[in-house]
């Protein structure tokens, strides 16, 4: 028998069971090696967002915040009512106008470009790139934009004047005399600059019928050419080894043929 004097605890009856205890978990989870517990179309589903496609919630417009309130004012000569700002206007302006930031004048076309010292005008390079590589060119000079100018000249490789990177080029160790060679002064950046054409509206033609126009040179360009090969090829015949030099700039580069860049000498 129990004791008189022990307390009788009453039975819990009907009591709710435990809640487990909740993780910060999302509903879909990573389980790893970027696996996610449910794929994008369950996903969709479970978030019911097929319910919610196509259609378009509208903002509630906000009410504008009013900047000035009406005051009446006495007086038969005063108009009767004045408009009063809210908020009122600075009471200071500065004499002097603030400093502004103007635009950089470290340009990156104005920067310095430091060339190799085997870059020099009259060197014949080896073109690694581009359409014309593997053919021999002669350097004329250093561009400002801190291009080469080069040339096959044009009779002897079929190279035209124009602009070449540094870093695409091999100088060997043949260089010629060009300090008579004078180059036009139209002959700069600007001038290899390629001119965009402006497409015709759908309206005024097809798309089909508009053609992929093939780059042409301009008839100052082939004046340009021909006054540097002139000068160039009579530097090039004043030279005791004229033949060799002529087939030479003519020869085309290439490892197949055995021609190592650190073995080659003219």
């Amino acid at each position: 028998m129990a004791d008189k004097g022990a307390k009788v605890v009453p039975k819990a009856e009907g009591k709710a069971p435990e809640k487990q205890k909740r993780t910060n978990r999302p509903r879909n989870y990573n389980l790893g090696n970027g696996v996610y517990r449910f794929s994008r179309s369950r996903m969709y589903h479970k978030k019911a967002l097929w319910k919610f496609v196509g259609k378009k919630t509208t903002k509630p417009e906000k009410p504008k915040k009013p900047t000035h309130v009406e005051k009446p004012i006495k007086g038969d000569n005063n108009g009767g009512k004045r408009l009063v700002l809210l908020k009122k206007r600075k009471a200071y302006y500065p004499t002097v106008d603030g400093i502004k930031k103007k635009a950089s004048k470290k340009l990156f076309s104005k920067h310095v470009r430091n060339i190799r010292s085997t870059l020099q005008p009259g060197t014949v390079l080896i073109l690694l790139a581009g359409v014309h590589r593997g053919k021999r060119v002669v350097l004329l000079k250093t561009l400002r934009s801190g291009l080469l100018l080069v040339t096959g000249p044009f009779k002897v490789n079929a190279c035209p004047l124009r602009r070449v990177h540094q870093r695409f080029v091999i100088a060997t160790s043949l260089r010629l005399d060009v300090s008579t060679v004078k180059i036009p002064l139209r002959v700069n950046d600007v001038y290899f600059k390629r001119q965009k054409k402006t497409q015709p509206k759908k309206d005024e033609g097809e798309i089909f019928d508009v053609k992929k126009e093939t780059y042409k040179a301009s008839d100052v360009r082939k004046e340009d050419q021909e006054i540097v090969d002139k000068q160039l090829l009579d530097v090039i015949r004043k030279n005791s080894e004229k033949k060799s030099i002529f087939a030479y700039l003519g020869s085309m580069f290439g490892l197949r043929s055995g021609q190592l860049p650190h073995k080659m000498k003219f």
